[in-house]
């Protein structure tokens, strides 16, 4: 017993002087409380080691008579009790009372207490303080602990005093609570189980906290005796656990957890004996415990003291982190959601946690990678600064590309709230942010380039890297000069891809009037399905423009729904806010403004609908760019620095690059949004900056060129422009050219130019000699008639004396085995060769309408294929530099595209089509990279002939994955958003008529050239029915049925692809035997891939009209069977393909890091014959047609590995041939007389599948997740 004692030999022991009696009858309550009052005074003043205890005896009894402690005075009971805690005071340690009567004086103290301790102003305070006092210091508390019914009583205290504290007492009194229940812990001998429970919930209360006193209470309690109550907590813990069979309810379970994890928090040493039961809890079968266990531990390890936790209980710490290989996903996913918070309580585990969360990301379930992307999602920004690495926010980042929508949404919106956090440092140049989050942006917009992606990748652009907050305190308002700074700082860290995304992603390329403007006017003729005339007409245009828009979004049959709702809907209020978000006379405030409206009417109205109206309205209106941003742009631009070069470091001067980037593309994409602005580019050309100067001509160009109202028609202006066009400074002249080709007096001005330039081509040096060409170029299509007058000199200097002169490499260049020179590094020398093309190629355009257009455009076309056969030059034996050959091939690629956009030249250009296709695989990666993306520019709108559609699938073997995905990201829209085929109404209406049909968009682009593909792969330089050959040649096949192949199309794909062995080819017998060995192995192809798919092939008897420049009719019926019962492919040949998918399929990929595309250097020089780039063996493009037809056979050359990639350029490659058929090519053929061997698609394979792209990688994680 903790008590107080006496000391002894006190000389003069002290006596109570108080002699009256307490209890008789008579005795008022007043004189009651006056003599108990003079008793408590008298007892408070005596000293507990000099009193007489004897001189006590008589008010000793007298204080526990009944009158007295069941009075009805509040008063006398305060004083009776003050006064038997007196006694005991005095008595100690030996209490002069029974067991009986203890019992009822400490239930008599507690009455008091539980009743008279409200607070100060309650009645008798300081007299119920004063028993509380004594029982905490004496101790006289601890009498309990001995009596018969002890535990019964220690219970009653426990909850009295847990309940009385709860009234907001001073500190004093919490503080002498504590003491007593601290006191009786301490002296018990057993604690009960209602005791335990009491304070228990103390820890469960839903305030739990330590601003709640019965919370600071059971703290302090449970930390003054946690060695004592280890042992009651386990055994508490143990109990609930054991009592709750596993299929019964777990709320109990929980709530322990819980109350595990709050005693960590606040009373952790109580927890010695538990941590082994929670260990254990991880290792039994019982997913809900061992879920449970797995997030309370999680928590615990991340509170504040987890470091000492892992190193007290180093064994637990270890079987929870084996919780994150956990065969059942919901205890993975309860791993992740507890693993976020370590990043910032567990620093010494930092290292650990973040290899684990990367290693998750790839988990196969995609609850648990959507919770490792979620996580980053709720860090603070000073904790993904420095506590989280930038390797781990781009794994984050590749989670965007996931298979699955959840992960993707979740991974693209963290990123994104994270960039948005650190916007305001990155704004201000804090180095660290920049590092960790500047390339966010990038991230997102590369990734909107995927078609699957795209929705979510804007989602997060327009949430948080471009959101439309405003920066005052009025809701509505929103500072222009603020959002044009945020677009411009954001561009600081874009490439020229994601710059581009970017101008996409602004609705500046949408050709205008746009798809959601002509929506728009349909639901407004529709008239909620109230239409007076042209019903069906109506109804029809409007299902196109849904059946075109919702092909753009994740979910199209969605969005179809709730395209259609919207035109039910019929609001002419929701009608007249899109067109205002879509004008381009719009400022950014109104747009602000309308669009919130307009969110908050469509939600008002149909809820259902606003996810898709949502991404209308972003994807239709002028957010990013409009026409109050100019003024803006034109401030940031005029500030850079005067000479115009651009490479200034200074903030000021990279605002003025970008903000160039910008007005360029209004200028080329948008331009009238300048209207409001024609004075103030009209003053601006007057300005000393050539940069600024340059621009505003741009746009004043593009804008008269779309209202020629709109020239500037002073007399000063145009003097002004006039002399730019005469200017040395190439981009000044051009642009003047094509402002001065609409302008009023045109014919006047333009002749003059002409007569200037022709008469002074002799007499210019380089430099100005390729501003004099860019001006021929813009005139020789704008003013024709002013250039044919001098047409006959230009031409023939342009031919004879730039065209036709050679461009040797430079002996001085350190880089002269280089095949590409970016354009702002191009030398005039090469400069004026690419635009003389130009001028040929504008010269057939501005007459294609005339009879004379084939006559005049035989020839360019001619020498625009002889670049491409002679790889650059024209003539084959030309010593060219590799630089201006690469950028003049690409340039006659581009110049035969532009051509093909007219019938007549398309003709000419579709019977040479295989020289062109195969610009998509040429040696040099930037020549296939834009030759492609000119390609889908063109080809998006429709503007090349249906057959040109074969281009793409020729990239499936392209060493760079981006070229691949970009090619199929451009099918996949395109197949999507093109009209359906409705092959079974064409199929009925051939049985009826037997008459040939007419395919619609999506049949006649991608469905009925399949033949041609074919075709186009028969006279591919690698194609030989050898093993090494045909798996590659299957592979092209694969890749355009992966795009194409449906079960609506399959039997027309089969159909088409027997229909080739009823033809011949138009060059030669050797053709028209590749062509029926594709033809075969794409029957197997489709019979594998329906078989796979469980789709039906159906016969069609369709008239299906074959293309006839390429493929003639076969001579007779007798050549028609034969060719039908030949089979042309060799025995071996199905067995040759499995084997290689076989191959494939079980190749690990490796996942590369991310490496920006170089350009490819080589260890020595190379001849032309068998120079190789980026992977591919360059083809010999001097042989020509004729060539190709006499060799078949395969022959590969000793490859010169590149010095910069030796690792992946080295490899092994076999010689073959046709077999049963002798090679044509002999060792003795000179090496240019030899048909290219198939090391360049051998080579370019090898590349592809061993991953050299950090593209392709994130493609491969997206496939296998885990």
């Amino acid at each position: 017993m903790v008590a107080q004692t006496r000391g002894g030999g006190q000389a003069s022991p002290q006596k109570l002087k108080f002699h009256d009696k307490l209890v008789g009858k008579g005795l008022s309550t007043d004189a009651l409380l006056k003599k108990l009052k003079n008793l408590h005074t008298q007892l408070a003043e005596l000293d507990q080691d000099r009193v007489d205890t004897a001189s006590l005896t008589t008010v000793r009894k007298e204080l526990i008579h009944n009158t007295i402690l069941l009075h009805k005075d509040r008063g006398v009971k305060a004083y009776a009790a003050c006064c038997l805690a007196d006694i005991l005071r005095l008595f100690a340690p030996d209490a002069p009372y029974t067991h009986n009567e203890l019992r009822d004086i400490f239930q008599f103290f507690f009455r008091q207490l539980a009743t008279g301790l409200r607070g100060s102003d309650s009645p008798y305070y300081n007299e119920y303080f004063h028993l509380l006092e004594s029982l905490s210091t004496v101790k006289s508390v601890v009498l309990v602990c001995d009596l018969p019914n002890a535990e019964e009583l220690m219970v009653d205290i426990f909850r009295d005093f847990f309940t009385l504290v709860r009234h907001d007492l001073s500190k004093k009194i919490e503080l002498h609570m504590a003491d007593v229940l601290v006191a009786l812990i301490d002296e018990a001998t057993s604690l009960p189980s209602e005791l335990m429970d009491i304070i228990m919930a103390q820890f469960l209360d839903k305030n739990v906290g330590l601003d709640n006193p019965a919370f600071r209470l059971a703290v302090q309690v449970c930390n003054s005796t946690s060695d004592r109550l280890q042992r009651h907590v386990c055994q508490y813990f143990t109990e609930i656990i054991v009592q709750h069979a596993p299929d019964e309810e777990l709320d109990d379970i929980r709530k322990a957890h819980e109350l595990v994890k709050q005693l960590n928090k606040f009373c952790s040493p109580l927890l010695h004996l538990v941590m082994p039961q929670l260990e254990e809890e991880l290792r039994v079968e019982d997913l809900a415990l061992r879920t449970m266990a797995t997030q309370v531990l999680g928590e615990m390890f991340a509170d504040k003291g987890g470091a000492d936790l892992v190193r007290k209980y180093p064994t637990t710490w270890s079987l929870w982190n084996l919780r994150r290989n956990d065969k059942s996903s919901a205890v993975r996913l309860a791993f992740v959601e507890a693993a976020h918070r370590l990043l910032v309580g567990l620093p010494e585990q930092r290292d650990f946690v973040e290899e684990t969360l990367s290693a998750k990301l790839l988990d196969p379930d995609e609850k648990v990678r959507a919770a490792v992307c979620k996580l980053y999602s709720q860090l603070d920004y000073e904790t993904a600064l420095h506590h989280v690495s930038e390797l781990q926010l781009r794994r984050v980042a590749d989670r965007g590309l996931d298979k699955k929508h959840a992960v993707r949404i979740e991974a693209l919106n963290s990123i994104g709230k994270l960039y948005s956090l650190a916007y305001p440092e990155i704004e201000n140049g804090d180095q660290g942010a920049i590092k960790q989050f500047s390339w966010i942006p990038q991230s997102l917009l590369q990734m909107s380039q995927s078609q699957e992606v795209k929705a979510a990748a804007e989602h997060a652009l327009a949430e948080y890297v471009f959101p439309l907050t405003a920066s005052s305190s009025k809701e509505n308002e929103i500072e222009e000069p603020t959002w044009t700074d945020r677009l411009l700082t954001t561009m600081r860290f874009l490439n020229e891809r994601a710059v581009s995304s970017l101008i996409s992603f602004s609705g500046l390329k949408i050709a205008r009037p746009s798809i959601y403007e002509r929506f728009i006017q349909c639901c407004k003729e529709n008239n909620g399905g109230i239409i007076d005339e042209n019903e069906e007409e109506t109804i029809r245009k409007l299902n196109v423009y849904v059946q075109r828009l919702s092909t753009t979004f994740p979910d199209p049959q969605k969005a179809a729904d709730d395209l259609c709702a919207f035109a039910k809907l019929n609001e002419g209020r929701l009608y007249k806010l899109l067109e205002t978000c879509m004008d381009t006379q719009t400022g950014l405030k109104s747009v602000v403004k309308s669009s919130r409206e307009f969110l908050r009417r469509v939600e008002q109205s149909s809820a259902g609908i606003l996810p898709t109206m949502t991404v209308f309205l972003r994807r239709a209106s002028l957010r990013l760019v409009n026409q109050s941003s100019i003024p803006s742009l034109l401030r940031h631009l005029q500030r850079g620095d005067p000479t115009g070069d651009g490479h200034a470091p200074s903030q000021a001067q990279l605002f003025a690059n970008n903000a160039q980037v910008i007005l360029t593309s209004v200028s080329k994409y948008c331009p009238i949004i300048y209207k409001a602005h024609v004075g103030e580019l009209n003053k601006a050309i007057a300005d000393e900056n050539p940069r600024l100067v340059e621009v505003c001509l741009q746009a004043l160009a593009a804008l008269a060129k779309w209202d020629d109202e709109l020239v500037p028609g002073d007399k000063r202006t145009s003097e002004r422009v006039v002399r730019f066009a005469l200017d040395s400074n190439p981009r000044l002249a051009k642009y003047s050219a094509r402002l001065l080709a609409v302008s009023e007096n045109k014919e006047e001005v333009c002749t003059e130019i002409i007569n200037t330039i022709s008469e002074d081509l002799n007499n210019a040096d380089d430099h100005r000699l390729v501003s004099r060409v860019a001006v021929l170029a813009e005139l020789a299509r704008t003013a024709s008639d002013a250039f044919e007058s001098e047409s006959e000199v230009i031409m023939n200097f342009i031919v004879k004396q730039i065209l036709m002169t050679p461009s040797p490499p430079d002996p001085d260049d350190m880089d002269a085995d280089a095949e590409w020179v970016e354009k702002v590094h191009i030398p005039p020398s090469m400069n004026k060769k690419i635009i003389a093309l130009k001028v040929c190629r504008n010269r057939c355009l501005a007459h294609a309408t005339s009879d004379t257009a084939l006559d005049m455009a035989t020839p360019v076309l001619r020498m625009f294929f002889a670049l491409l056969e002679h790889g650059g030059s024209l003539h084959v034996e030309n010593e060219d530099d590799p630089k201006v050959k690469a950028r003049m091939r690409l340039q006659a690629a581009v110049s035969l595209l532009h051509l093909s956009t007219v019938p007549k030249f398309a003709t000419f250009v579709s019977n040479n089509l295989v020289s062109l296709a195969i610009m998509i695989q040429d040696p040099c990666y930037q020549v296939r990279d834009e030759f492609l993306r000119k390609f889908i520019s063109l080809a998006t709108h429709q503007q090349l002939p249906p057959h040109f559609n074969v281009i793409p699938f020729l990239t499936v073997h392209d060493p760079e994955a981006d070229v691949k995905s970009m090619a199929k990201a451009y099918v996949s829209l395109a197949y999507r958003a093109a009209p359906p085929s409705c092959v079974q109404l064409a199929y009925f209406r051939v049985l009826r008529t037997q008459c040939c049909v007419v395919p619609g968009v999506k049949m006649n682009h991608y469905e009925l050239i399949f033949v041609q593909f074919l075709h186009l792969l028969a006279h591919h330089p690698d194609f030989a029915v050898t093993q090494e050959s045909l798996p590659d040649m299957a592979k092209y096949i694969d890749f355009y049925l992966e795009s194409v192949a449906s079960a609506e199309n399959v039997s027309l794909l089969y159909h088409l692809s027997g229909k080739a062995k009823t033809v011949r080819d138009s060059e030669s017998h050797l053709y028209s035997e590749n062509l029926y060995a594709l033809s075969e192995l794409a029957q197997h192809i489709i019979k594998d891939l329906a078989r796979r798919h469980s789709w039906t092939l159906q016969s069609i008897p369709m008239k299906v009209k074959l293309p006839t420049g390429i493929l003639r009719p076969l001579p007779n019926a007798e050549a028609a069977n034969k060719v039908l019962k030949q089979v042309f492919l060799p025995p071996d040949a199905l067995d040759w393909l499995d084997q290689t998918r076989l191959a494939r399929a079980n190749t690990t990929e490796v996942r590369t890091s991310d490496r920006p595309k170089t350009i490819r250097k080589f260890a020595e020089k190379r001849k032309k014959d068998d120079s190789r780039s980026n992977g591919h063996a360059k083809r010999l493009r001097g042989s020509g047609r004729t060539k190709r037809m006499e060799n078949s056979s395969d022959e590969s050359e000793e490859e010169h590995p590149d010095s910069d990639n030796s690792e992946e350029d080295t490899g092994h490659h076999k010689n073959s041939s046709i077999e049963g058929k002798p090679s044509l090519d002999s060792e003795d053929d000179p090496p240019e007389n030899r048909r290219p061997g198939r090391d360049a698609r051998t080579r370019a394979k090898t590349l592809y599948e061993s991953g050299s792209s950090s593209y392709s990688t994130v493609y491969r994680l997206d496939d296998v997740p885990g």
